[in-house]
């Protein structure tokens, strides 16, 4: 991975970290929370993307495609971390 896209997937990863809070109310982390599991979730939908030869992000800018790859991996992020903070207060 270059710098360039690694710049990319992390301010791709504080936008999807957002809207992953804002699509996943109530399970998520706070602002600064959501952001850091924003932008590890955006690595995340990012790699699977790129594997799965669906996604992946253009050097030099967003799109639509890298948008909903970063946003997809955040909210899987969340929603598994999700569950394991949810089991762990149960126990």
């Amino acid at each position: 991975m270059s710098t360039e896209n690694f710049l990319v997937w992390l301010l791709l990863g504080v936008v999807a970290g957002w809207l992953a809070g804002q699509i996943m109310k109530g399970s998520g982390f706070g602002i600064i929370g959501n952001i850091i599991v924003g932008i590890l979730g955006s690595f995340l939908g990012g790699w699977l993307g790129t594997r799965l030869g669906i996604g992946g992000t253009q050097t030099g800018g967003f799109n639509l495609a890298s948008i909903l790859t970063a946003v997809l991996g955040a909210v899987v992020l969340l929603f598994i971390v999700g569950l394991f903070n949810r089991s762990r207060t149960n126990l």
